[in-house]
């Protein structure tokens, strides 16, 4: 039995119609966007789906992982964050007053990180990265801690990897021309690891999946002081992002369209677009406590946090409305 949290979307309910008090005020948040990538409140953007909501979003530059996303919500250049789990619960213990609003990104046998290498590497499993060069796109979030935990069960020091960060649109080209030794390329970047994959030559060592099961991957985050002064505004930014979310898993192709248009209009390759494998988000854009709590505890065997500092539904955002499914 897994308790499952309701983000503020079922606050908003099947019946949201955004007008008299459930109508925000008019709202301006803004994000860091990711090179290849399209968050989920860009596509409801994109589908009109803020549309007479008062509340909308803009970009106000590129991130080049979810870390510095937070730095910038914590200095308030940005309005939404968005990072893997581990990057969010270690701002939160580094004294950032955040919450996660939604799982961005989930990874499952559809959606997942790959640890790539080339094709005669001699690297076939995780005990043969110790020594080895990996390329990440940021350091302390999702792939970096990916590694940690794969070494972790392996018996093995966990920093007996070493990591260089390499932009996502740079991964394959540090693989192909030998600069790493393998390249991660992150559930979030499923199109550029697509691109490398029909170009041949490489092999995948391990995901994600097989190193942490099925589970969030990250999350979209806001600054607790905004949700107690706009709740309204923050439940409409939840709920119609949830809504993109499901639209993308119900229509991908017409996703895959969407999303190559808004690449070339950044002035991004949208070729890659094709590659796009889904969010990997449940139905609703629901979250499971372990999507948390597998972090807190790894966290906790790190002395990052201390034992009960945190819980999951300290950090989800909810409207007190949960449920325990079987």
């Amino acid at each position: 039995m897994s308790l499952i949290f309701r983000t503020l979307l079922s606050a908003a309910s099947a019946t949201l119609a955004l007008s008299g008090s459930l109508r925000a005020e008019e709202v301006t948040l803004r994000y860091l966007a990711s090179h290849g990538g399209v968050n989920a409140h860009e596509l409801a953007q994109e589908l009109g789906y803020f549309d007479g909501t008062g509340v909308s979003v803009v970009s106000a530059g590129y991130a080049s992982g979810g870390p510095e996303s937070l730095f910038a919500l914590a200095a308030g250049s940005v309005d939404i964050g968005s990072a893997a789990t581990s990057a969010v619960l270690n701002s939160i213990a580094g004294g950032n007053d955040f919450v996660a609003a939604y799982p961005t990104n989930g990874i499952n046998d559809d959606v997942q990180s790959k640890f790539v290498v080339l094709e005669g590497s001699p690297i076939h499993e995780v005990g043969d990265i110790v020594g080895k060069t990996i390329a990440i796109n940021t350091l302390g979030a999702h792939l970096d801690y990916t590694v940690r935990e794969a070494l972790h069960a392996a018996g093995l020091p966990q920093d007996a990897a070493n990591l260089v960060v390499v932009p996502g649109p740079q991964l394959e080209q540090v693989l192909r021309s030998g600069q790493v030794d393998m390249t991660a390329f992150g559930y979030w970047q499923t199109t550029f690891e697509g691109a490398a994959r029909d170009g041949g030559g490489l092999r995948t060592v391990f995901d994600d999946t097989d190193v942490l099961g099925e589970i969030a991957g990250g999350f979209t985050v806001l600054r607790r002081d905004f949700t107690d002064a706009q709740p309204d505004a923050a439940r409409t930014f939840v709920a119609q992002s949830a809504r993109a979310l499901d639209y993308a898993r119900e229509h991908p192709a017409e996703t895959r369209e969407i999303m190559a248009r808004m690449l070339e209009e950044r002035g991004e390759n949208p070729e890659v677009a094709r590659y796009f494998a889904g969010y990997g988000v449940r139905e609703g854009g629901l979250a499971t406590e372990r999507d948390l709590q597998f972090w807190i505890d790894v966290l906790e065997r790190e002395e990052v946090l201390s034992e009960g500092q945190l819980t999951a539904s300290d950090v989800l955002l909810v409207t007190g409305d949960a449920s325990v499914s079987n």
